[in-house]
């Protein structure tokens, strides 16, 4: 069973600009996180995760960088999980279980839909003061052992 990312022993943060550039930095640090707690990329979750997390800190560029000023992806893993949390300060929530409205995009809810069919969970996190939120993505991993020591 998945534990709350709040439950895993390792973390990472990165604060980018909401500038297209951090999609790729984002991605980049995202393989060197991975790398460093032992998941590779024939973990099957590696490459969708890549995906699902290229998606959501490109909304944050594309949709929140007018009110935020910059994107932070979270970091947290453990022997069988892997969870990210992409947060900006816009307080727009959007409903991740919905389906695409006629005409917009769908990222979002594929990235449901792949977090979903690895068996994982997502879920939006408001800001204490309303004013931000994350959202959090949370996979299981098959790999045995623990993250190696950092």
């Amino acid at each position: 069973m998945i534990r709350s990312h709040d439950a895993l022993p390792y973390r990472h943060v990165l604060t980018l600009p909401a500038m297209g550039s951090a999609v790729r930095i984002a991605r980049e640090t995202t393989e060197q996180v991975l790398a460093e707690w032992g998941v590779g990329p024939q973990e099957p979750c590696t490459g969708p995760a890549l995906l699902i997390l290229s998606e959501l800190v490109a909304n944050s560029v594309r949709h929140a960088a007018v009110l935020s000023p910059n994107v932070t992806v979270v970091y947290a893993g453990g022997p069988d999980a892997f969870a990210f949390g992409v947060h900006d300060r816009h307080p727009y929530r959007p409903a991740l279980y919905t389906p695409a409205a006629a005409g917009s995009g769908r990222g979002l809810a594929t990235v449901v839909e792949l977090t979903l069919e690895l068996g994982g969970s997502a879920v939006v996190r408001g800001d204490a003061d309303e004013g931000g939120k994350s959202i959090w993505i949370t996979l299981p991993l098959q790999r045995t052992g623990a993250p190696r020591d950092r």
